[in-house]
């Protein structure tokens, strides 16, 4: 089989978020890591990894820390009763595209 003839590998588009999300998950991996005083990097944050418990370890009042930060940043409301909040706050990705999607900042 000839080089030309190998299929093209592309990774699914759920594991490649667009351009602005990445830039997003940047300056939101910033925000935690400044608001929160971490003693890391932001770029040290897997986006993909847990922000709440295990990952990157925060626990119930740095996830409404995070909220308030980026509630004011974005423009977005975040409820403490929202039922999509284990699924927003899953990731630091998970995270910036919601952020995307809501945001009016």
């Amino acid at each position: 089989m000839s080089p030309d003839a190998l299929p093209t590998l592309t990774p699914p588009p759920e594991l490649t978020p667009p351009p602005d999300t990445l830039a997003l998950e940047r300056e939101i991996a910033q925000l935690i890591v400044k608001g929160l005083n971490l003693p890391m990097q932001p770029e040290d944050i897997d986006p993909q990894a847990a922000l709440y418990g295990e990952g990157l370890g925060l626990d119930s009042i740095d996830i409404l820390e995070i909220a308030l930060i980026v509630s004011k940043q974005y423009g977005i409301q975040l409820r403490a009763d929202n039922q999509e909040n284990a699924r927003i706050f899953r990731s630091l990705r998970q995270f910036a595209q919601y952020v995307a999607e809501q945001r009016v900042k």
